[in-house]
């Protein structure tokens, strides 16, 4: 932890290895939680009012 971090450059993109990594993590994240299912009852529900 004594040494700067490790740049990456790519034409005028210029961010530190870190970073990067911090950035595509939240991606990630942000993505699994669009395909994750929301959690549901199976159970259905049985309306009464239909008496």
């Amino acid at each position: 932890m004594n040494s700067p971090a490790p740049y990456l450059h790519w034409g005028f993109i210029l961010i530190s290895l870190p970073n990067l990594l911090l950035i595509a993590a939240m991606v990630l994240l942000f993505v699994v939680a669009l395909i994750a299912p929301f959690p549901h009852n199976t159970a259905k529900h049985r309306d009464d009012d239909d008496e």
